[in-house]
C-alpha cells in the first residue's frame, strides 16, 4: 500500500488511514459513543501522528465542539511541519436552548456557515481549515442519522450553500471544500457551481452503499475520504452478540439495526475475515481497513479510537496488501452472509 495517496487535485497527499474524533467527543449529545477521559483522547490525537497519520477529521458537531477543542489542545504545541491536515465540517446545528441531548438540525444558511467556520477555527487554534465539509445536505430540520428527510421551506438550497464554500475557499479561508452524504445527483448539481475537491461517504465491508458516489469521484478527480470503515466497531473482531446486548443507553448503537437484527450476519462476516488476518499475521480490523482502502477510488478512511492502545490494533493496515485471492475470499463471504448492503466487488 502506498505510503500517501493524492486527495483528488487538492495537492494534499493523504496517508490511507486518518484518525476520526467522533468516538472521543464524550457524552451528554444526541449520537454520543459515551464517556470519555479528555487526556486519554489527547494522548490518543498524539499517538495517532506519532504513528504516521497525516490528517484528522473532525465536526463542531462531535460533543457539540468538544472533539474541535480536543484536537486544537492536541496540536497547540505541535512545530508547524508536524501537524497533521486538518478537516471538519458545517451544517448540523443546536440552537441556544435547544435540549443538547436531542437532534440537531440541518443548516447551511450563509450566515450559519460563516459562524460555524470561525468558531471551528478558534476552538481548533489554527487561522485557516485545510478541508472544509458539508457535514450532510440541508434540509432545514431535525436530523435523524442516517435518514435523508424531506427539505422543508427553510432549507437552503444545494446550489446556495455550494456558492458559500466556494466562497470561503477563494477567501483562503479554506483550503478545499468537500461533501458528505451527498448522492450523485447532488455531487454533478455541486460540481457545475464548483469544483467538488473531496466527498466522505460511509463505507466498509458491510456498508458498500456509497459505490456510486466514490465512482463518480473517481470520474471527477475529486478526492474521497470514506467514514465508519470499522462499521462503529463491528469489523474490529472484538465484538460479541453479548456485547451488542450490554451496550448502554447512552450509546447510539444500542437502536441501531447494524447491532441488532442485522448483527448476526455482520459477525458471520466478520468470522470469516479471521482466517485471512492468521494468514497475514495481523489483527482483523487490519484487514477491515485493507479492504476498505483496497476499493479503486478511495483516497483514504477514517478510523476513530478512544485510547493509544487502540490505534495499535488498527494501525498496521497503513501498509497491509490484501491479495486478489483475499479479495475474492471476502466478497465471497459479503454474498453468502448477506451482510450490509452494495456490491461485494469494484
Amino acid at each position: 500500500m502506498s505510503e500517501t495517496r493524492p486527495l483528488g487535485s487538492t495537492g494534499m497527499n493523504l496517508t490511507p488511514l486518518g484518525f476520526g474524533t467522533w468516538v472521543i467527543a464524550g457524552p451528554g449529545w444526541e449520537y454520543s459513543w459515551g464517556a470519555t477521559d479528555d487526556a486519554e483522547s489527547i494522548a490518543a490525537i498524539r499517538h495517532a501522528i506519532d504513528g504516521g497519520l497525516n490528517w484528522l477529521d473532525t465536526a463542531p458537531a462531535y460533543g457539540l465542539g468538544h472533539a474541535e477543542d480536543l484536537v486544537g489542545r492536541a496540536l497547540a504545541d505541535l512545530p508547524e511541519p508536524d501537524r497533521p491536515y486538518l478537516f471538519t465540517k458545517t451544517g448540523l446545528i443546536w440552537h441556544e436552548g435547544d435540549d443538547r441531548s436531542g437532534p440537531p438540525r440541518r443548516i447551511m444558511s450563509p450566515e450559519s456557515v460563516r459562524q460555524e467556520l470561525e468558531a471551528s477555527l478558534r476552538r481548533l487554534r489554527v487561522d485557516h481549515i485545510d478541508l472544509y465539509q458539508v457535514h450532510w445536505p440541508d434540509t432545514g430540520d431535525v436530523f435523524v442519522y442516517g435518514e435523508e428527510g424531506v427539505p422543508a421551506e427553510t432549507a437552503t438550497p444545494l446550489d446556495e450553500y455550494w456558492q458559500v464554500m466556494a466562497d470561503l475557499k477563494k477567501e483562503g479561508k479554506v483550503r478545499a471544500i468537500g461533501l458528505s452524504n451527498h448522492d450523485v445527483a447532488q455531487l454533478t448539481a455541486a460540481e457545475r457551481i464548483a469544483h467538488v475537491d473531496a466527498i466522505q461517504p460511509p463505507f466498509s465491508a458491510i456498508n458498500r452503499s456509497s459505490a456510486a458516489e466514490i465512482a463518480w469521484a473517481a470520474a471527477n478527480d475529486t478526492g474521497v475520504i470514506v467514514y465508519s470503515p470499522l462499521q462503529s466497531g463491528l469489523l474490529t473482531g472484538a465484538f460479541t452478540a453479548e456485547r451488542a446486548a450490554n451496550l448502554g443507553a447512552g450509546d447510539w448503537r444500542s437502536s441501531s439495526a447494524d447491532f441488532t437484527t442485522g448483527l448476526p450476519a455482520n459477525l458471520a462476516l466478520v468470522d470469516a475475515l479471521r482466517p485471512i488476518a492468521a494468514a497475514h499475521g495481523v489483527s482483523v480490523a487490519e484487514v477491515a481497513l485493507a479492504w476498505t482502502t483496497a476499493w479503486p477510488g478511495i483516497t483514504g478512511a477514517i478510523v476513530g479510537a478512544r485510547t493509544p492502545a487502540q490505534i495499535d490494533g488498527w494501525l498496521g493496515a497503513r501498509t497491509l496488501e490484501l491479495t486478489a485471492a483475499d479479495l475474492d475470499t471476502i466478497a465471497d463471504a459479503i454474498t453468502a452472509t448477506g451482510a450490509g448492503t452494495g456490491p461485494a466487488r469494484a
